[in-house]
């Protein structure tokens, strides 16, 4: 089950989903609008290899906006910080975005219950297009638990993703065991 609006209202005030910043105007039918952030990066190495720390060169959109290439790799950041207590977050782009060719995500559109921090997000174009900081991105939708949680995202000792950052954070797959 999905939350509608004011679902998503009452556990903003139970606390158990918060939104940084809040707008009102944001909220949705069933969502949560969000914000692309003043940052993207980039990987500095061409070949990206799995069981190596890759590294990113990051920098600040300009004014102006930024132009996206095709065959390009961008990662870029919600400006929200967003904490989810009891739900299932899921992160999709909008459809104007989408009329866009821009894509947000290549598979890590699901939060874990517990995951507090901003969207890193995984971004391609189908074709050259302009972005700008603060621009709408994507949306939350807000998926209900069944049964109790064990194992909350922001209390594993081995999750990869719960330093808080206002940065695109690359991918961590080298912490893996494989």
């Amino acid at each position: 089950m999905i939350l509608t609006d004011r679902q998503i209202l009452e556990e903003i005030e139970k606390g158990t989903i918060l939104i940084e910043p809040y707008d009102r105007t944001c909220l949705g039918t069933n969502s949560y609008d969000v914000h692309l952030g003043k940052y993207l990066a980039m990987y500095k190495d061409e070949v990206l290899d799995a069981r190596q720390h890759n590294q990113i060169e990051v920098f600040e959109i300009p004014e102006e906006g930024y132009v996206l290439e095709p065959g390009k790799l961008y990662l870029g950041v919600t400006e929200e910080y967003t904490e989810t207590h009891a739900h299932v977050p899921f992160l999709e782009g909008k459809s104007s975005v989408g009329r866009l060719g821009i894509d947000i995500h290549a598979t890590a559109g699901k939060g874990d219950v517990g995951f507090c921090n901003h969207w890193t997000l995984e971004i391609s174009v189908s074709q050259k297009v302009r972005v700008y900081h603060n621009m709408p991105i994507g949306q939350l939708i807000y998926f209900v638990v069944n049964g109790g949680i064990e194992n909350y995202y922001n209390q594993k000792s081995n999750a990869k993703y719960n330093q808080r950052s206002v940065y695109p954070v690359e991918s961590m797959m080298w912490k893996n065991k494989f």
